[in-house]
């Protein structure tokens, strides 16, 4: 899946039931929206699926109403059956506060009908995306939605955006004081950013990056130091990286691995 399923656990089980496609945006939501995903199910058993969530709030079109996920600080864990799709949008980190009416950090862990947050035409919209299953076809009217909703540029989620990418990219940086001084801000401002734009503290954001780069090694199927990832990591040994990574996904390094 590369990096659009990054985060995805158990991809090549989960790549037996369902299909995960995306779609750019247009130039005028690129400052929002990272992407547009979709996702296909066809399967005789229900399955979960479960993943380890990024920075991100999302926009789902689903089943029987359009859902706002706020970034999921534990493991996600959805059940598919049968036969089924999602349209999704995925924002950029900071890039919903603007159509938000107050904090992201109020909307963690939460999922929030989308019409009790953005506008109540966004059922039409999912009645309309629901009926397709071409992606874009599917995309289509939610573009026009949140281009007829725009929101005013806010300069600061673009900083905020930019803050993530460069803490989450640094394999340099192991602690909020380090992304701190990196980033030339005080720990309580970035604290205080993170918290009113991207829905999780910097403390979060770059364990959980470390623990997506720690599942994606360990998806490759090939033998793994996992004392050496671990100080690749920025851990201060295995028992860290491992009592980290089990805590959010239930089974040791090893033992995923082994999957």
């Amino acid at each position: 899946m590369g990096e659009l399923g990054r985060g995805v656990l158990y991809p090549r089980e989960q790549a037996a039931v369902a299909t995960l496609e995306r779609a750019s945006p247009s130039p005028a939501l690129a400052r929002f929206v990272e992407f547009y995903w979709h996702v296909r199910w066809r399967t005789e058993e229900p399955y979960e699926t479960k993943v380890l969530s990024h920075p991100n709030v999302h926009l789902v079109f689903e089943e029987p109403s359009p859902l706002i996920y706020g970034v999921d600080r534990t493991l996600f864990v959805r059940r598919l059956e049968g036969r089924g799709q999602v349209l999704g949008v995925k924002f950029r980190p900071g890039g919903f506060r603007p159509f938000a009416a107050g904090p992201i950090i109020d909307l963690a862990d939460r999922r929030a009908p989308a019409a009790d947050v953005l506008r109540p035409d966004v059922e039409d919209v999912g009645r309309a995306v629901l009926r397709h299953t071409d992606l874009d076809a599917m995309v289509k009217p939610v573009e026009e939605f949140l281009l007829d909703g725009l929101p005013a540029p806010d300069p600061v989620a673009g900083e905020v955006a930019g803050m993530v990418e460069a803490i989450t990219a640094d394999p340099a940086l192991f602690r909020v004081d380090q992304a701190a001084e990196a980033l030339h801000v005080s720990v309580r401002t970035l604290q205080r950013l993170f918290a009113e734009y991207v829905g999780a503290g910097p403390k979060w954001v770059l364990r959980r990056a470390r623990l997506h780069e720690a599942a994606a090694r360990a998806d490759q199927g090939v033998h793994i130091d996992w004392a050496a990832l671990a100080g690749d990591l920025g851990y201060f040994d295995q028992s860290h990286l491992t009592r980290d990574f089990t805590a959010a996904v239930g089974v040791s390094p090893a033992r995923y691995a082994g999957v």
